[in-house]
């Protein structure tokens, strides 16, 4: 469990189980019963269908967006699962020692294609209950890293893993990268660093903004060339496309490339950002929302002022909130972004969680990313790494005990098991279609997620495993794929398989079945219809008309981003978000961590020194040191709980950043300089100035000849 278990305060669960207590109509009520009966009659009219359906299965087409066949569930690999297990793996020390002869010169990078440099073997345990990751290096010693905190969790979670997506192609020139190459499927996020300048000094940071010394920012025919390459990659996926940093909006060419983005036919586009230039102009909302921007990842940690004071900025908070209202004025939608260091603000989960169900209009997906120690946290200290490990398993035990909903082995899956979903939705857009259905298929160990479906006025709600049972959809759902049949045959037999896994009683009081069909044909586009345009030439018209939809699934994930220290090369194999690069896609773990791609390629590509970017094009301006961000109106329509905005953290003694651990060093050194200093006077008589101190010296000298 959480360390900060016994220190937190008094959580508001009761006020949001009393949404669920709320008596439904009359109507609705007999509703229920008639959804049952229905369920039932679809139960029975599935499997008898189905038992004639197995036979004679259709074989797989070969759509235009690859050169390979859809595969049935019975094709689709898997890694080693389990434990103990073996993998390869990557010794920290090692690692850095060879990442510094490249780029230092010393060594030409193109080893990295053809030598396993820095890998070592590792073997993944058991011990008393949890599953770690134990490695040795025969020059720098064992290493051992916390994979989660209860292996049943990590059991259910790998049990549910559909196998990988169809082996990456085309793709020869683009995924070349020795150990770190991208073997499998296409990815969900295509992630392209615009720039290295931040407007913020974040302390965690993976990529160790406004630090190294240089600017690294992308010129226009680059950023056109890293998208135009990305569509050569088979299968042809749809993605989203990212535009990160650094800060994004800070490159000039930010409006530039998400319209761009747009233009070649990537229908989801957004930006991972501080908000900051969000929150500033409404303007600046508007102009990125006619760009085709549609969704922002910003960075989110915590309700209230006490949980967002370590940036170091004074309004930062309030700039969050401004950004929110006014992106989705503008037509954007929000995704919360959330570092999770354990014992540092894993206390704000539920905050954030419940900040999100008491938004339902404006908050629809929660991404936390439990701490990578990456960036300027590769040095971290043993002792604070094992203190602050968070995992996956941390995350769905803090949900439970922090909001009280979800239960960690029934509400939680690999965000692979989209892969299920996104095979259907293969099978029913047909040979024809100039782009699969975006997939996630990544390794079990990286990511999980579960959901919620929220009244967007009453605010009742539920976990989806709750009433909806996941693992026999999927299954039945597999069933439909694997035979192959025409569109709406098809249609029509998962309509009856989520009829089938429907459970009226556990659902929020006023969801009906046709909301739940409504949902899933909306979010797959399965029959066709339009519920509003996310093409390129969507307008605010469209925008609006989906957001009519009265539930809002809240989708609650954590990715869990390797570092040198859990470091799984199965799991790069297989990534979901690689990032474009001069050199090619390069998996995320292994760009920012791994071997360290990034600062290899940077530093291969960067563009000036920060005192050559300085002089030509001036200073940015950089919030910290409790500077507030300037903002010409603080007015929002969220709404906020009082409890949660006006929590204050117990700090302990601890370090709890690279910063401090820097700071105590220095500390640690001074002292031992002074110490130092004090003994060498009283033994040797060094730097003495009085007679005084002459005379203690003999004193203790004779004391010690005794």
């Amino acid at each position: 469990m959480s360390t900060l278990e016994d220190r937190l305060v008094e959580t508001p669960q009761a006020d949001y189980s009393a949404r669920n207590q709320v008596k439904p109509s009359r109507g609705k009520r007999v509703m229920k019963y008639i959804d049952a009966a229905v369920c039932y009659g679809a139960s029975v009219a599935f499997d008898t269908i189905q038992y004639f359906n197995r036979f004679s299965p259709n074989p797989s087409f070969t759509p235009k967006w690859t050169e390979k066949p859809l595969l049935k569930s019975w094709q689709k690999t898997k890694p080693v699962l389990g434990w103990p297990r073996q993998t390869d793996s990557l010794c920290p020390q090692c690692v850095k020692e060879a990442r510094e002869t490249i780029i230092s010169g010393a060594v030409d990078w193109t080893r990295l294609l053809h030598q396993k440099v820095g890998e070592v073997k590792a073997n993944i345990i058991e011990r008393n209950g949890q599953v770690w990751m134990v490695k040795d290096c025969p020059q720098h010693g064992k290493t051992e890293d916390l994979m989660a905190i209860d292996v049943k969790f990590l059991e259910w979670i790998e049990k549910n893993f559909p196998g990988r997506d169809i082996p990456a192609h085309a793709d020869k020139d683009l995924h070349n990268h020795g150990s770190s190459t991208i073997r499998h499927g296409r990815g969900a996020v295509l992630t392209v660093d615009l720039t290295n300048r931040c407007n913020m000094m974040c302390d965690p940071c993976f990529m160790d903004a406004n630090q190294v010394g240089y600017v690294h920012e992308l010129t226009w025919e680059e950023i056109m060339e890293i998208m135009d390459n990305a569509i050569k990659i088979k299968p042809r996926r749809q993605m989203s496309i990212q535009f990160s940093g650094g800060e994004p909006t800070l490159s000039p060419y930010f409006l530039d490339a998400v319209a761009y983005a747009r233009k070649i036919g990537y229908s989801s586009v957004q930006a991972a950002t501080n908000g900051i230039e969000f929150a500033k102009s409404k303007e600046f909302c508007r102009r990125a929302a006619e760009a085709g921007l549609r969704f922002v990842y910003l960075q989110f940690d915590g309700v209230g002022n006490d949980a967002n004071n370590h940036r170091q900025i004074g309004n930062l908070f309030d700039v969050k909130l401004r950004a929110i209202n006014n992106l989705h004025e503008a037509g954007v939608e929000i995704i919360l972004v959330v570092t999770l260091v354990n014992g540092v603000n894993n206390d704000q989960v539920g905050s954030i969680i419940r900040f999100a169900m008491d938004n339902p209009k404006k908050i629809a997906f929660i991404a936390f990313q439990p701490v990578s120690f990456t960036g300027r946290d590769e040095d971290i200290t043993p002792e604070r790494r094992l203190r602050q490990r968070y995992t996956l398993s941390h995350l769905a035990n803090d949900v439970k005990s922090q909001v009280g909903v979800t239960e960690p082995t029934r509400d939680w899956f690999p965000l692979s098991l989209m892969g299920a979903f996104a095979d259907f939705a293969d099978l029913v857009h047909g040979p024809g279609a100039d782009w699969g259905q975006v997939s996630c298929g990544c390794h079990p160990n990286c990511g999980v997620g579960t959901a919620m479906m929220i009244n967007k006025e009453t605010k009742e709600y539920a976990p989806v495993p709750q009433f909806l049972n996941i693992p026999g959809l999927v299954s039945d759902m597999q069933k439909i794929t694997d035979a192959g049949r025409e569109k709406w045959f098809s249609n029509g037999m998962m309509a009856l398989a989520l009829l089938k896994n429907y459970n009226p009683w556990g659902a929020p009081p006023s969801l009906t079945l046709m909301d739940i069909i409504r949902k899933f044909d909306k979010s797959f586009g399965l029959s066709g219809k339009s519920y509003g345009k996310v093409s390129g030439d969507r307008t605010m018209e469209d925008i609006e008309r989906r957001r009519k939809d009265p539930w809002n699934f809240l989708f609650v994930a954590g990715m869990w981003f390797q570092d040198l220290f859990n470091y799984d090369f199965r799991r790069t194999e297989m990534c979901i978000i690689p990032y474009a690069t001069q050199l090619g896609e390069i998996s995320f773990c292994a760009y920012n961590t791994g071997i360290g791609w990034r600062k290899i390629i940077e530093n291969m590509y960067k563009t000036a020194s920060v005192a050559e970017w300085n002089k030509k094009y001036g200073k940015h301006g950089v919030y910290a040191g409790g500077k507030s961000v300037p903002l010409d109106n603080y007015a929002h329509n969220l709404v906020l709980n009082p409890v949660d905005v006006t929590r204050v953290r117990v700090r302990g003694d601890e370090p709890e950043t690279a910063a401090d651990e820097e700071r105590l060093a220095r500390q640690k050194t001074r002292e031992a300089q002074k110490m130092k200093q004090m003994m060498d006077e009283l033994t040797f008589g060094k730097n003495l100035g009085t007679d005084e101190k002459s005379e203690l010296v003999k004193i203790e000298l004779a004391h010690r000849g005794r």
